[in-house]
């Protein structure tokens, strides 16, 4: 976060506004599920990113009937996603800055020749 500071909350508040008990919180952090950083205290504090995600195990969960196992599997392809994403943003800015670097490729050179016969036969040849 540019020039921001990030907002963190304590387990109490999490547990407030998503209408779950602690013990849940304590659980899913424990099954590897969510990863609140802590304070120098060893109090766990829970960042938007980490509310976010909690918000998609709860809709898994409540809405969807997912059950945990179910969750980790979901979750796990979703980080999956999310970093072939970020790979496919890596690669896209690479091919632009080399295309940019090497200039435009004359439009000749570009497009394939039309072949002069025809790939495959007609039943007429």
């Amino acid at each position: 976060m540019s020039g921001q500071r990030r907002r963190y909350h304590m387990i109490s508040w999490v547990a407030e506004q998503f209408e779950i008990h602690p013990q849940t919180l304590r659980l899913y952090e424990r099954e590897g599920l969510i990863r609140p950083t802590r304070s120098v205290g060893n109090t766990r504090l829970f960042d938007e990113e980490t509310c976010e995600r909690l918000q998609f195990i709860l809709t898994l969960t409540r809405d969807l009937g997912v059950n945990l196992a179910g969750v980790e599997v979901i979750l796990n392809m979703k980080d999956q996603i999310d970093a072939l994403k970020l790979e496919l943003q890596r690669l896209g800015t690479t091919l632009e800055r080399e295309v940019e670097r090497r200039g435009a490729v004359p439009r000749h050179h570009a497009l394939a020749h039309r072949p002069q016969t025809r790939l495959v036969p007609s039943e007429q040849e």
